[in-house]
């Protein structure tokens, strides 16, 4: 089961892709010297470009040398990360604070990848929409993939399916991963602001403790996945931050919280909102101190669409050495889940090695397994030509 030869043969091309990609990082949808670069190599294989899609996203358009009227997106992302790289390859970020910490630039270098092979074979019927995504890392309806929906993305270029991989630290290299049904969490944001007159720490009686009450409400959140929702639905509820104070003497007149829901199920999800506002509210009436709430449905569920899947198996077969087809859910959003809300398709894993060492997303030390980028390519390119 092996790469496609073709795009092997320009392997260390790729590879010097991801590389230059991976040295000059951009933050979401300040992606223009990466939406150059992409734009450049793009029209240089002969594909029709459109730039400034949803923003900063590209878009390139490509026929087969066959009659046919399927139209498929492929789709990668192109934002990095404010993380300061702790890598000191030659390849390293040249931007102080901001790193390719996801593999947003691998996963650029195979749709590139991809585009070069099927624009020089054309081995295919209908047309191939590339789709190169800003701001994938900010998130929700602000974020790259509903701006571009939200901007006529399917309008102007027509996808009857779409495709997309996120690669994935501790999987071995050579393998993919995919599941019909939900595969990636939901994901809200809460902030709960608790507020009271402050008092000196010696004299508590003088007001409501908005660090006590903070501390119940942090506390009590946790019985939404143990006793507010069907324990057979998974639920994380966690807060993430909280800030309060300035002096060890005083008790201060107001402490944030901030966190996160992730879910699979819808009722899950709508379980949890109601359940953070009445748990701090009550608290909070139970404490004296004032607590508003804040709560935003960020990311929906990512649901492959089954038809798809079997295609996406079928083509990972004839590309890697080992295809999942049941691998464990992961509480992790995407943001294509936007997309597969608006058209069915399916995303998918690709191994990227060992996590240890801080090699997993996210991280200072993370960067993306080069070894990889045939497979993702291949994968791309047989898609495409087997559908």
């Amino acid at each position: 089961m092996p790469i496609i030869n073709r795009i092997g043969a320009f392997h260390d091309e790729m590879t010097q892709w991801r590389h230059h990609l991976h040295a000059n990082p951009e933050l979401s949808y300040r992606e223009e010297k990466t939406a150059q670069f992409v734009a450049k190599k793009l029209r240089s294989f002969g594909i029709e470009v459109t730039e400034g899609v949803g923003g900063t996203g590209v878009v390139g358009v490509l026929y087969g040398n066959r009659k046919g009227e399927r139209s498929i997106g492929l789709r990668a992302d192109m934002d990095a990360l404010a993380i300061e790289e702790r890598n000191e390859f030659t390849h390293r970020s040249v931007s102080k604070g901001i790193m390719h910490a996801c593999g947003h630039d691998g996963h650029t270098a195979m749709l590139l990848g991809a585009a070069r092979y099927l624009a020089e074979t054309r081995r295919f019927a209908g047309r191939v929409v590339f789709i190169f995504q800003p701001a994938e890392e900010m998130g929700g309806e602000d974020g790259g993939s509903a701006r571009m929906i939200r901007e006529g993305l399917f309008e102007k270029f027509h996808c009857d399916e779409i495709y997309g991989v996120h690669n994935w630290p501790g999987m071995d290299v050579g393998t993919f991963a995919v599941k019909a049904g939900p595969m990636m969490a939901s994901g809200d944001s809460f902030e709960i602001e608790v507020f009271s007159t402050g008092m000196h720490a010696a004299q508590p009686q003088k007001g409501a403790d908005v660090v006590l009450t903070a501390g119940h409400i942090l506390v009590a959140l946790q019985q939404i996945s143990a006793r507010n929702t069907d324990p057979l639905d998974a639920i994380v509820v966690s807060a993430t931050q909280i800030h309060g104070g300035d002096a060890y003497n005083v008790l201060p007149n107001k402490v944030t919280i901030r966190g996160t829901v992730r879910a699979f199920s819808p009722s899950a999800r709508m379980a949890a909102e109601p359940a953070v506002r009445r748990i701090a509210e009550g608290i909070g009436m139970s404490t004296g101190a004032q607590c508003k709430v804040s709560y935003s449905q960020q990311y929906p569920t990512l649901i492959n669409e089954q038809s798809a899947v079997r295609l996406a198996e079928a083509a990972g077969m004839t590309v890697f050495n080992k295809v999942e087809t049941n691998p464990p859910q992961t509480m992790i959003v995407e943001d294509f889940a936007f997309m597969l809300q608006d058209r069915p398709g399916c995303y998918g894993w690709i191994g990227n090695g060992p996590d240890d060492n801080g090699r997993i997303l996210h991280s200072a030390w993370y960067d993306f397994n080069d070894e990889a980028l045939p497979f993702g390519a291949s994968y791309f390119a047989s898609l495409v030509e087997a559908r």
